[in-house]
């Protein structure tokens, strides 16, 4: 069963982690970055995403993996600038 966005796709498929500028994971209700240096979760409050890295978490890399290996949708990121 696919998981049901509390934002809106479009925003979804552009937002990045602010540290590290990877695409986001949505999983367990809670946005997590793909990037494995990083591994942080933000969360996400009445359907506005908290991108705030002082609101943020960063994951052990265990739990980190967990949430990857987990279904979810994954964001496109931002395009590159040319």
């Amino acid at each position: 069963m696919a998981a049901t966005l509390p934002i809106d796709q479009d925003l979804f498929d552009i937002l990045v982690c602010p540290l590290s500028k990877a695409p986001l994971k949505w999983v367990e209700g809670a946005l997590v970055s793909t990037d494995a240096a990083t591994r942080r979760r933000y969360t996400v409050q009445n359907g506005i995403p908290i991108m705030l890295l002082e609101a943020s978490q960063t994951l052990d890399e265990a739990e980190w993996q967990r949430l990857m290996d987990a279904d979810g949708p994954v964001g496109q990121g931002h395009p590159a600038s040319p």
